[in-house]
């Protein structure tokens, strides 16, 4: 099944933002997910959906030869201008998770932070990441828990959002194990971790305006609302964030989970 007009309207809300300026305040998952990876000097490596280039960044660090993939060119223009300021060599180009510009079986190691999650064609996606992976090939993704902070987020903002067209998979989904284990238990031997990224913050208000400025989705959203309808969808997000408001802070703590797999 074909996506194509909605993820053209993904790729146009994902490119509004500022998403580099969220992507630094919250690199300990991709931390650990390159850490658990292991890049060496010379792995041929994808970022699949890379947006500003958080993972890419960090396996280039370490040597690796890095190409990233993202549908979104403004997102490509930020991890471009990242990369160069750190004189990293890495490769951009502008693609689709569900049809990935490259060749069978040309990656030692494909990876997605956050990101291949949202391609509306699960089947169709990971078939993509099994066909680039070299036998013996490393896989990583991070995906958020539906049952976490982010899927709670997630299901907030849905309830100001047209629904998603029949077909469509969820993002959350890709949280779940039994999930990924029937998309891609057959190509990869899997194995799951799961872990938590906290941001302390202190005013639920300067989330909200961060998230507008630098959450493209949301800032396009946003926009599209009249305005009682977008002063209800402040006043909501902002008493999300304040639910996790404790003695020093608002204490945003956002559980995902780990996929690492072996190419068979």
């Amino acid at each position: 099944m074909a996506f194509e007009e909605l993820k053209e309207r993904m790729s146009t809300a994902w490119g509004a933002g500022s998403f580099e300026k969220l992507a630094e305040r919250g690199g300990d998952a991709q931390d650990e997910l390159v850490e658990r990876l292991a890049p060496q000097p010379g792995d041929r490596w994808l970022d699949v959906a890379t947006g500003t280039g958080a993972v890419a960044i960090r396996a280039a660090r370490a040597g690796a030869d890095v190409t990233g993939v993202d549908f979104a060119v403004p997102l490509l223009e930020t991890a471009q201008r990242l990369a160069a300021e750190e004189g990293l060599a890495i490769r951009y180009e502008t693609g689709d998770a569900e049809a990935l510009p490259v060749p069978d079986a040309s990656f030692d190691v494909v990876s997605s932070s956050f990101g291949a999650m949202f391609a509306p064609d699960h089947r169709r996606t990971a078939a993509e990441l099994a066909r680039v992976c070299r036998n013996g090939g490393r896989l990583g993704l991070l995906t958020w828990l539906p049952e976490g902070a982010i899927g709670r987020y997630f299901r907030l903002l849905a309830e100001y959002q047209p629904p998603m067209p029949q077909g469509a998979g969820s993002p959350l989904d890709w949280g779940r194990e039994e999930h990924v284990r029937e998309l891609l238990g057959d190509a990869f031997e899997l194995e799951f971790a799961t872990g938590v990224s906290t941001r302390v913050e202190e005013s639920a208000e300067e989330l909200w305006q961060m998230f507008v400025e630098s959450f493209g989705p949301l800032k396009v959203l946003v926009a599209s609302l009249e305005p009682p309808r977008r002063e209800q969808l402040h006043d909501d997000v902002v008493a999300y964030f304040e639910s996790y408001r404790e003695t020093g802070g608002i204490i945003w703590s956002r559980e995902y989970l780990i996929t690492l797999g072996r190419r068979r």
